[in-house]
């Protein structure tokens, strides 16, 4: 039976934060709500709740997911981070963009892009986001939650739920979201790459 939780996008509910990290923990796949648009996630190595995902979104091996992260630190655990490329996340997180960068050993190798050793990580600016994933202790492995037969991302929980509920085990509801996805930004050549412009400013980026 999947769950809906109305959370407060200033002052998140301590209660309701735990209870979507355990139903996580147990497997679980949930939607939430990001400073983009809405995102759906589920446990770093839990490989069925992965293969849910991708059959839901109708992707193939080839699609690359994104670890989503509590902050620079927990970040710098999965990524290789030089010194341009932390000058850089740290003057634009928490924010909008996904970054593409060579990853750690701390990676699944199914999570990675085909024949690279490469992985999107971002850390959004989302008090719902940053406390679950304190309690969590680790990165949600997510996708933007956008269907084969639609053309924009879903932008109200409620619609979610009422579309989704049979196929995910939670709907965090944080107020409406945008139909913009991330920027994403390839951080490891010599300089800043725009892969997707999105939400958010890519001039940022030189």
């Amino acid at each position: 039976m999947s769950q809906f939780f109305i959370i407060h996008p200033d002052n998140p509910q301590v209660r309701l934060i735990r209870q979507a990290a355990t139903i996580i923990q147990q497997g679980g796949v949930i939607v939430y709500p990001t400073d983009s648009a809405y995102a759906i996630g589920c446990q770093l190595e839990n490989k069925a709740a992965l293969e849910r995902i991708r059959r839901l979104r109708q992707l193939d091996d080839k699609h690359n997911f994104t670890l989503v992260c509590r902050d620079l630190s927990q970040l710098s655990l999965y990524a290789v981070v030089d010194n341009s490329a932390f000058r850089m996340l740290k003057a634009n997180t928490p924010g909008p963009y996904t970054f593409i960068l060579n990853a750690t050993p701390e990676v699944p190798r199914r999570l990675l892009q085909p024949k690279r050793n490469t992985i999107g990580l971002r850390v959004p600016d989302s008090k719902i986001v940053r406390d679950l994933l304190e309690e969590l202790n680790e990165p949600l492995m997510s996708v933007t939650l956008m269907l084969p037969d639609h053309e924009y991302p879903f932008v109200d929980a409620q619609d979610i739920y009422d579309n989704l509920h049979k196929h995910v085990d939670l709907v965090i509801d944080g107020g409406p979201c945008s139909m913009t996805p991330t920027t994403v930004v390839n951080l490891v050549g010599q300089v800043p790459e725009i892969i997707r412009v999105g939400k958010g400013d890519p001039r940022v980026f030189g």
